[in-house]
């Protein structure tokens, strides 16, 4: 939860700090919101998504944006007590003796290499079965993320665009009416700041969210492998408490 607040508090500072600065200095809602850069930047950025990644990528831009700023969060406290109370039963009464423990595992990882151990598969095939599925999930984690990556590079380039066309324009009606020519000058750095904020206030801190959304369900899975394997090999409880304890940031590793 305090990730999640957090998140959202950056986001709420940089467009106070980004935004209030500029009133501060005299600027109006009206000169900073023009249709016209914002469509450019906006529309370009997302049209550059859909020609490079295609229309079904993009339909998922909103559902990544939302897994970003709430993010599922990992209880490995309780992984790590489910395992060891799974072994104290193993030790005791034999692997098949936990089938009716598996559903107290919170995590489905946790469950299908627990679940692979019971009906007797080998360490390799355990070891194979999970890289195989942690490399398919960091694929598609990764280009998820490589969309934000380059959307914080389109956005820059569309303001920029935004700024080329408005500054062509104010060359256009050279020698007419100076306030068109003030109006056509404020659109091209308008156009900028819009590609570069949106770039670094939007897009390249969401693929850093994911990067993190990532690396911490990598984390579960690998401890769940860590885990899964001490249990088939019916390694002693404190053991396997301790090995998994061991793969925790020392902060949490103090707290238990």
């Amino acid at each position: 939860m305090m990730k999640k607040i957090g998140s959202l508090n950056g986001l709420l500072l940089g467009i106070i700090s980004i935004f209030g600065a500029f009133f501060l200095e005299g600027g109006s809602l009206k000169a900073l919101f023009l249709i016209a850069p914002i469509f450019i930047v906006f529309g370009g950025t997302f049209a550059a998504v859909i020609i490079g990644f295609g229309i079904d990528k993009f339909s998922n831009i909103l559902k990544l944006i939302k897994i970003a700023y709430f993010p599922e969060s990992y209880d490995l406290n309780k992984l790590v007590d489910d395992f060891f109370r799974l072994s104290i039963k193993a030790r005791k009464e034999g692997l098949l003796a936990i089938e009716k423990e598996l559903k107290n595992l919170k995590y489905k990882f946790p469950q299908k290499l627990t679940r692979y151990i019971i009906d007797g598969a080998d360490r390799e095939t355990v070891e194979n079965l999970a890289m195989l599925e942690i490399k398919s999930m960091q694929d598609r984690h990764y280009s998820n993320i490589f969309i934000f990556s380059k959307m914080g590079g389109y956005a820059p380039t569309m303001g920029i665009l935004g700024t080329v066309m408005a500054l062509i324009m104010t060359l256009a009606n050279a020698g007419s009416d100076p306030n068109i020519l003030i109006k056509n000058i404020a659109t091209a750095f308008i156009a900028t700041l819009w590609g570069v904020l949106s770039a670094n206030l939007l897009w390249l801190p969401i693929g850093d969210k994911l990067k993190r959304c990532h690396m911490e369900e990598k984390h579960m899975m690998e401890m769940s492998l860590e885990g899964a394997l001490a249990l088939q090999s019916g390694e002693i409880p404190s053991i396997l408490k301790a090995r998994l304890i061991s793969m925790l940031p020392q902060k949490q590793q103090q707290e238990i």
